[in-house]
């Protein structure tokens, strides 16, 4: 038996697999953290097909986490004014559920809101849907990735009639052009890109274009970097696809008989001549054509895309117009090519699965449709109408409806509002306005901890197994390879503790999370995503494995057939009532927020290398502490020079929302008149360097998200420091 345990990273949407082993038990060689705990040794699962053994600096060094400052207890408090008082499990709940009780019968189930999070594994999103959607009957469930990856949900959906990337990371391998917009994927998913350089590095006649007003180590690698202007995403799709109309680059067999709504389209992009889009996109005629030429001349285009797209207030929009170029090109349903969102966060995919958006339903179904949501009553054995045909409130809609009054009770779990939302100080004004909120998380403190009268102390990695899917639906088991610390639960078992004390005992009379995972797989049948052929002992004894995969199948890798599919759309058939894939025509919005004399900046922001999100676990990290000690805003030499600006010096950005400081970075790798700000900065790791505190929350129409990615600012030199706080925490009593 190997001493090894086989998991998946929980950071990025690119799913690694990893092996974990214990620290040495003697001697020298015991590696320990600052706080004296040892260290789990972790390597890169070789066998992984993800990954295949590779590892960045966030999974190697994971393990140095586990013991930082862990939420032990659960704690209670009456106000946001008095201090937490350690209470039993057994107090908690029933705290928890007389106030659950008393806001369901008073306010109703509407205002009930949960938000969750892309660190799930898939059985406790799906448990989380079971008690809010079914038992409670309310579909105020939402997750960080709604800030992530509903725009790319919506327009799957809207161009293929379903949810799912059709792509597989093989694809990386065998594209003859790879076009990435929106992702700086080298620091963001850096195996995925890992991959990718090898290939093109080996393949001289491969093509990669990068679409970023940065010039990222990603564009560093790209044949062709196009600085577009922030918001002229849909200017650049829509003039591509004029010049490959005008030079006949396009496949009218596969649109006649495969595509509808190409005729609107055509009409759309007619209004993008070449010269108009380069001026609008602040980019050359002849790079545009480039990039036409490329795609045009190639046999197999792989589209790339992840938060530049899809944070966007026309998000779906950028999403879907991607989408059209695949289809008028016929680039999709084979090796090499097709539309390939990355996925942010490492189950966000298992959210979608398991219904987990405020829209959703288990089984990539919609709370909308009728049918949809009978097949879950009576899957769930729940009385008929008992589910809301109504979509519940998204993540923003919690935070306005707490100014409003309207939401009674508020359940986060495994993510930092505080730091992550938009509008960060109108965020906290109404988090403070929760009439309850219980935050349930595996660390103290964070930023939300300020915000809770109920803290619930949550296993983390490696303390609960469970499946998490990756962003090309491979479907890996997360082994559990020590016990959680103190009291702490995994997320599935609280809410299913909670439901039973609610008087859902049969509902929730699950043993472990292999149980769990059953149940949603059955519910899985028949769909998209169908999982029927996929459990905890399949993956514990063959490996991951991609969805589609029907009950049917399994057993058939022993027989040498396909116990999965690689690739969606190979027949060239949709998931829509005339199996064709939809065109969507998009004239382009721009930002919702553009610059003007008052605010003449566009501010972007975005991840760093090391980090992640708001430095729950990678703050905790001495090495990637040491890697990225302090924010930072870029500025173009240009635009510093006319404003005084000089390397290092602290300047101030303002928005119409708030203000913060950061050192300045000038550098040519931001375009003219846009500047940029990582994210990962809240309260805890810095004074004054909160991104969100800028940012807006403009949002989508279709996919709800809010345009993260851009708004206004001004620049002002100032002469003072901000301070890092470079936390050296101490190892929580709680």
């Amino acid at each position: 038996m190997s001493e090894f345990t086989k998991t998946l990273c929980p950071y990025c949407g690119v799913g690694c697999g990893l092996e974990v082993s214990p620290p040495a038990q003697q001697g020298k060689a015991t590696h320990r953290d600052s706080q004296g705990n040892p260290i789990w040794r972790v390597r890169g699962d070789k066998a992984h097909p993800s990954s295949q053994g590779m590892v960045c600096v966030k999974g190697a060094t994971i393990a140095e986490s586990l013991d930082k400052n862990r939420l032990h207890y659960p704690m209670v408090r009456d106000s946001l004014d008095r201090e937490f008082r350690r209470v039993s499990w057994d107090e908690v709940f029933d705290i928890i559920t007389r106030r659950i009780q008393t806001v369901r019968f008073t306010q109703g189930p509407e205002a009930i809101c949960m938000y969750g999070s892309g660190q799930f594994q898939t059985e406790d999103y799906y448990i989380a849907q079971k008690l809010m959607k079914g038992c409670l009957g309310s579909n105020n469930f939402d997750a960080n990735s709604r800030l992530c990856m509903s725009s790319a949900v919506a327009g799957y959906i809207q161009s293929f009639g379903s949810d799912g990337p059709p792509c597989c990371y093989e694809d990386l391998e065998l594209t003859d052009c790879a076009f990435l917009i929106g992702t700086n994927t080298a620091e963001c998913h850096p195996i995925v890109f890992n991959r990718l350089e090898k290939y093109h590095r080996k393949n001289r006649k491969v093509k990669m274009i990068v679409v970023d007003p940065r010039r990222t180590p990603t564009a560093e690698a790209a044949d062709l970097h196009l600085a577009i202007r922030p918001g002229t995403d849909i200017d650049l799709l829509n003039g591509i696809a004029h010049l490959l109309m005008r030079w006949d680059r396009i496949d009218t067999m596969f649109i006649d008989d495969c595509t509808s709504n190409f005729s609107a389209y055509a009409e759309v992009i007619r209004h993008y001549p070449p010269d108009v889009v380069a001026r609008q996109c602040g980019i050359s005629i002849e790079d545009l054509e480039t990039a036409a030429r490329y795609w045009g001349e190639s046999q197999r285009v792989l589209s790339l895309w992840s938060m530049g797209v899809n944070q966007s207030s026309e998000g779906t929009a950028k999403v879907r117009t991607i989408i059209n170029l695949h289809l008028m090109t016929g680039q999709i349903g084979k090796p090499g090519a097709g539309p390939f969102s990355l996925t942010g966060q490492p189950n966000a995919m298992g959210g979608r699965e398991a219904g987990g958006l405020a829209h959703l339903l288990p089984g990539y179904r919609l709370v909308k449709n009728d049918q949809h949501r009978t097949e879950v009553e009576d899957f769930w054995g729940l009385k008929r109408g008992q589910i809301s045909a109504n979509p519940g409130l998204t993540a923003w809609d919690m935070i306005t409806g707490l100014e409003n009054g309207n939401v009674g009770l508020l359940w986060i779990a495994a993510t930092n509002p505080a730091v992550s939302m938009p509008d960060l100080e109108r965020t906290k004004k109404a988090l403070l306005r929760s009439p309850f909120t219980i935050y349930q998380d595996a660390y103290y403190p964070t930023e939300t901890t300020a915000y809770a009268h109920v803290l619930l102390p949550a296993a983390q990695w490696g303390e609960k197994t469970g499946v998490m899917t990756n962003s090309e639906r491979m479907v890996t088991l997360c082994q559990a390879f020590r016990q959680p610390p103190r009291e702490a639960k995994a997320d599935w078992e609280i809410f299913a503790e909670v439901g039973r004390r609610l008087g859902f005992i049969k509902e929730f009379a699950f043993a472990n999370s292999a149980e769990v995972y059953a149940e949603l797989a059955q519910l899985t049948k028949s769909r998209p995503c169908d999982m029927t052929g996929i459990s905890h002992e399949q993956l514990q004894t063959q490996g991951p494995t991609q969805w589609p995969h029907p009950q049917e199948s399994r057993g058939s890798r022993e027989a040498g057939g396909e116990t999965s599919q690689k690739r969606l759309y190979t027949d060239l058939r949709f998931h829509t009532p005339d199996g064709r894939a939809r065109f969507g025509a998009y004239y382009s919005r721009g930002l919702a927020e553009p610059p003007d004399p008052d605010y003449p900046f566009v501010l972007t922001n975005g991840r760093l290398y090391g980090h992640w999100h708001t430095q729950t676990r990678t703050g905790r990290i001495e090495k990637i502490r040491s890697m990225h000690p302090e924010p930072f805003i870029e500025i173009h030499p240009r635009d510093a020079a006319k404003l005084g600006i000089s390397d290092n010096q602290i300047v101030e950005v303002r928005s119409r929302r708030g203000q913060a400081h950061f050192p300045a970075k000038v550098t040519k790798a931001i375009a003219p008149g846009t500047v940029f700000v990582p994210m990962h900065w809240g309260a805890l790791w810095a004074n004054d360097a909160e991104a969100n505190a800028l940012t807006h929350p403009e949002s989508c129409p279709d996919s709800l998200q809010p345009e993260l990615k851009a708004c206004a600012v001004q620049l002002m030199p100032v002469s003072h420091k901000i301070t890092v706080q470079n936390y050296q925490l101490q190892s929580s009593q709680w």
